[in-house]
């Protein structure tokens, strides 16, 4: 089994930076796909940003304000953002792909952090 915990939401004024973690731990042998998404009240879950094999993609609205990126060593993936928005107010979710010591790949989500950005 795998468990991915999110860290690092927070309350923060518009134009401030926040970095979220997300440490996976358990039965890896290999994280494939890793993905950010954030949620807001109401609606449905939206793809931020993410890392795959094909390279680094991002949201529209994201675009050169957040960065993810990955520590192989720790299985740890980060979501650097910048200059917030009142709009990035949301629950962000960290989500992988994770194959494990026997073989088998499986989705995996964290429960989510919440980051609220103030104008």
């Amino acid at each position: 089994q795998v468990q991915l915990v999110e860290s690092g939401g927070d309350f923060v004024q518009a134009g401030d930076s926040l970095r979220l973690s997300c440490a996976a731990s358990g039965d890896i042998a290999q994280i494939n796909v890793i993905n950010w998404y954030r949620q807001t009240p109401g609606q449905q879950r939206e793809l931020v940003a993410g890392i795959s094999s094909g390279g680094t993609e991002y949201a529209a609205a994201v675009k050169g304000r957040f960065t993810i990126s990955r520590d192989n060593a720790k299985n740890t993936f980060y979501l650097q953002m910048n200059s917030l928005k009142p709009d990035d107010t949301g629950v962000y979710f960290c989500n992988a792909n994770i194959r494990s010591t026997y073989n088998n790949d499986g989705d995996y989500w964290g429960t989510g952090t919440l980051v609220t950005v103030s104008s």
